[in-house]
């Protein structure tokens, strides 16, 4: 069994655009590029092949970790926990002895 990933709303969706931008966004060009560059013959010299296949393991291993942290979300929304103590996404205020926040 995974372990919890305890997240807001707010930082689920970031999470999930990011995921969606590198795989419908930067994934495709990156594909494309690799694709024409690898038409050009000699990939041993060719940059633009060999950077853009590392810039697929980048994204491929990015694309890995945010559906594994995707998958094992608990999303905890702090606005709907009502508690005396302090809990995952609680926003706290402090006062000193003479009242100063």
């Amino acid at each position: 069994m995974k372990d919890k990933n305890y997240i807001t709303p707010s930082g689920f969706q970031n999470l999930r655009a990011e995921y969606q931008q590198l795989l419908n966004g930067e994934r495709p060009r990156v594909v494309e590029t690799v694709a024409w560059a690898a038409s050009n013959g000699d990939r041993s010299e060719n940059a633009d092949y060999i950077y853009g296949k590392r810039r697929l393991r980048e994204i491929d291993r990015r694309l890995k970790f945010l559906t594994e942290r995707l998958e094992a979300a608990e999303i905890v929304n702090p606005l709907l926990t009502k508690s005396d103590r302090v809990l995952f996404g609680a926003t706290v205020t402090i006062s000193d002895l003479e009242g100063k926040k």
